[in-house]
């Protein structure tokens, strides 16, 4: 019995990034218990409510990225699209749009940009940073354009109830568990967790986008249609950068251009730090939520530890440098820094 239950754990260790999974995660706990040491308002019921809150961004856009990681490409628009759909969003409201119609304009709109980044990678076979850094450019500008180059006003100012409703529901809503406030934005964020790691994990696609990323010329001769699962990956990618821009849309109550700014390197930064590899076709999306949360946990606690903005830039960058070097020497088997020289 104990020989089995030994095998089932191997097993389950041995599958495509469940080790690496469960490395981060023991980093995770070690990581709470100093910040806890540190700082005992760490576990804090606020602070802990807050810090959920944090992440629930994060594991968004992650997935979304994540997607277009184990296909072996890159999406550098998501923090442009995430700022447009924030854009686009509060100004439609600003001019008295009814948000269900603001959502569904600015959710079709952001799959537009998904559908070209995937068309322009796979069948125009753009390299994905080239293809995705001009529609990032794009997006950008149509963030400061749909505005004329400003910040909206409050949309409760036009919309009234409304609004308040859409704020409510993206944001500010709550499910109390005892003392602690689980608010909506990380209940949405788990909710999106669960439907696409059922279509990774679960489903014809979620193989293909494997397939895809390990081999994509072996994939194609399988009758795998190769580009039709990068574009699925791409706009997965948009429709998550698209709502977590509605999510910032109703944190803040207007629309801000400069939103979503630096979200592509957050999307490549929890994935790889949870074991999705930047050269494709390995990773869990599990991967996401333990990135997302050492991301959040590092953040949050050097910022509790009085630590300035510029050292936890600098710790935060070296774990991603680490991570895609690990990855890159597991995948690899060995890593030279110099070659040497031909006789």
């Amino acid at each position: 019995m104990e020989n089995r239950k030994n095998g089932a754990i191997r097993s389950l260790i041995a599958q495509r990034g469940v080790g690496q999974v469960l490395t981060v995660l023991v980093g995770l706990i070690v990581l709470c218990a100093v910040f806890s040491f540190i700082n005992p308002n760490f576990f804090g019921v606020r602070n802990v409510g807050n810090l959920l809150r944090q992440i629930a961004p994060y594991i968004i856009v992650g997935i979304g990225q994540g997607y277009v990681l184990i296909t072996g490409n890159i999406d550098l628009s998501i923090g442009s699209v995430l700022g447009m759909s924030c854009m686009m969003s509060a100004t439609l409201m600003c001019f008295g749009v009814n948000p269900l119609f603001a959502i569904a304009i600015t959710l079709a709109s952001s799959l537009v940009v998904g559908i070209l980044n995937g068309e322009l990678v796979a069948r125009c076979k753009l390299p994905p940073f080239i293809a995705t850094l001009g529609t990032m450019t794009i997006c950008r500008g149509l963030a400061q354009l749909v505005n004329n180059n400003r910040n909206t006003d409050s949309i409760e100012k036009q919309l009234g109830e409304a609004a308040k409703v859409f704020r409510v529901f993206f944001y500010q809503g709550f499910v109390r568990i005892g003392e602690l406030k689980i608010y909506n934005t990380f209940v949405i964020a788990i909710a999106v967790w669960i439907v696409f790691n059922f279509i990774l994990s679960k489903t014809r696609t979620g193989r293909h986008v494997y397939a895809v990323g390990s081999n994509r010329e072996a994939s194609h001769l399988s009758g795998v249609n190769v580009a039709r699962t990068i574009i699925k990956a791409y706009v997965i990618s948009a429709f998550c950068a698209c709502l977590v821009g509605l999510i910032q849309c109703a944190t803040t109550g207007t629309g801000t251009m400069d939103a979503g700014t630096s979200y592509e390197m957050y999307g490549v930064a929890v994935s790889v730090i949870g074991g999705i590899s930047t050269l494709g076709g390995t990773g869990i999306l599990a991967a996401v939520l333990v990135g997302s949360s050492v991301w959040a946990v590092l953040d949050n606690g050097l910022q509790l530890a009085g630590s300035p903005v510029a050292l936890r830039n600098i710790i935060i960058g070296v774990i991603v440098i680490a991570s895609v070097l690990i990855d890159v020497v597991r995948r690899s088997g060995k890593i030279r820094l110099f070659r040497r020289r031909a006789a």
